[in-house]
């Protein structure tokens, strides 16, 4: 990976000599483009860096980072109070939320890009497109919904989350947690001057189940009544073998 950054900062130093001055380029790199979750899974943090040249990459310019996971569809309820009791009331179901979304930039976001671009382009928390499916015409579901996320830290927004130093190089860290579901995730870096998209790179990153939590998962999957049958059995003897050492 060293070897591959020290070659494209070679190949941007001699870009001034043989492109012509209107010339855009945004090399970036991802310091791993696959985390492993294992059953001691507490997190990775992931470095997203790289170098830009051309006009754009003069002072001004400005970086925006996002890493997006998969789809995945998530129902969210309201609580109402009957008799005293707490019990779940209407829900709406989103069936296309991002598993995971992470923003970081040099500045906020709404003063880097306009918001028909910001929608378009799916920047920012406030762009993403979660439409539910039923016909409950209420926006405190979809806010519910930003908030558990952000809560879990599934969602975040940094708008200071990408440094530049020489008005060329940037980096960015994005942490992702425990919580994160395996699959193919998108890392997308824009270089923006003046409201407008000057460069764009995409780079994939993949999550995948490592080690006894790969096992686990694949059993249960594949196999739950006999996950089922033993996580009752495993249950029940840590039952009992934790009222044996007590009642010593």
């Amino acid at each position: 990976m060293r070897r591959a950054a020290i070659a494209a900062l070679l190949v941007l130093t001699l870009l001034p000599w043989t492109r012509p001055a209107t010339a855009q380029l945004l090399v970036a790199e991802l310091s791993q483009r696959e985390v492993a979750v294992t059953t001691g899974f507490s997190g990775a943090e992931l470095l997203v860096f790289g170098t830009s040249a051309g006009e754009a990459a003069g002072p001004g310019g400005d970086v925006i980072v996002t890493l997006r996971g998969p789809n995945a569809p998530v129902v969210v309820r309201r609580k109402v109070r009957v008799a005293g009791i707490w019990l779940n009331g209407p829900s709406e179901r989103f069936d296309a939320a991002p598993s995971f979304y992470a923003v970081a930039s040099t500045r906020p976001v709404e003063a880097i890009l306009p918001v028909e671009e910001r929608r378009r382009l799916r920047i920012g928390l406030a762009s993403l497109p979660l439409s539910p499916r039923g016909r409950i015409e209420d926006p405190t579901f979809r806010q519910a919904l930003l908030e558990l996320k952000q809560d879990q830290r599934l969602y975040e927004e940094d708008a200071e989350g990408v440094q530049i130093a020489a008005d060329r190089l940037f980096h960015a860290r994005l942490f992702l947690p425990p919580a994160v579901i395996p699959g193919l995730y998108r890392v997308e870096i824009l270089l923006v001057r003046d409201g407008r998209v000057m460069a764009a790179r995409d780079l994939p990153l993949t999550v995948v189940r490592a080690g006894t939590s790969a096992e686990i998962w694949h059993i249960a999957r594949e196999e739950p009544l006999a996950y089922g049958v033993a996580a009752v059995f495993l249950a029940a003897f840590a039952g009992w073998l934790g009222s044996v050492l007590f009642r010593r």
